[in-house]
């Protein structure tokens, strides 16, 4: 029993910038692969940005130079620095993880945070 939590997402202007987290909690158990995705309206859920567990980050190219992809040093605790916003940002966003716990390991999805870019 191991849940995903967003939070951060909110209305913010064109040129502006947001900080999102996603907290693991639960029973004992060990992250890996952390990442965040995003669906907005109409279009497929995609990879907006990941980490290892060793610390290796990957961005979408729609993205890179602009958001930040973080955890902390326990590895418990997502987050993802959105800078320079754009409308086309606007989305659902999701964390994802793989989490293994005493005698199963799974991937696991939050349940969203909500990102608009408007003015």
């Amino acid at each position: 029993q191991v849940q995903l939590a967003e939070s951060g997402g909110g209305l913010v202007q064109p040129g502006g910038s947001l900080r999102l987290s996603c907290a693991a909690s639960g029973n004992s158990f060990r992250i890996y692969n952390m990442g965040w995705y995003r669906q907005a309206p109409g279009k497929q859920r995609e990879l907006v940005a990941g980490i290892t567990s060793g610390g290796n980050t990957n961005y979408a190219d729609s993205v890179k130079g602009r958001f930040t992809i973080s955890r902390d040093n326990a590895g418990n605790t997502l987050y993802l620095r959105m800078n320079s916003l754009q409308p086309e940002d606007t989305a659902v966003y999701y964390c994802n993880a793989d989490i293994e716990t005493g005698s199963y390991y799974s991937n696991y999805w939050g349940q969203g945070t909500q990102v608009t870019v408007s003015s």
